[in-house]
């Protein structure tokens, strides 16, 4: 683990700063599992809040934006087609009026 963390510190500084854009991505998507957990354990049921939606759209993109810097095709897709649901997700909460209430 050492050696990996040497090897990240002689990374030139724009390569760091993407490196801490894929970990900030990283981070705001797997909080949306947290959140989720924590509103459904309040609840006394499982439920899905809008922040859920916004976290992964948040976390999607700022991964996107990290996989399309590396260049990785399969990233780029499977980032692109999450970022569609997220939005769809919305969209319909939105027209049903559920933004404001969940």
């Amino acid at each position: 683990m050492n050696e990996l963390i040497q090897q990240w510190l002689a990374l030139p500084t724009a390569d760091l700063v993407w490196l801490a854009v894929g970990f900030g991505g990283q981070a705001i998507f797997a909080s949306r599992f947290l959140y989720q957990w924590i509103v459904s354990e309040r609840a006394g049921r499982s439920h899905i809040p809008r922040a859920f939606w916004y976290l992964s759209l948040a976390g999607g993109l700022t991964l996107l934006s990290y996989a399309i810097h590396r260049g990785d095709p399969v990233f780029i897709l499977g980032q692109t087609t999450g970022a569609v649901i997220y939005i769809r997700n919305l969209a319909l909460l939105h027209r049903r009026g559920q933004l404001e209430s969940t």
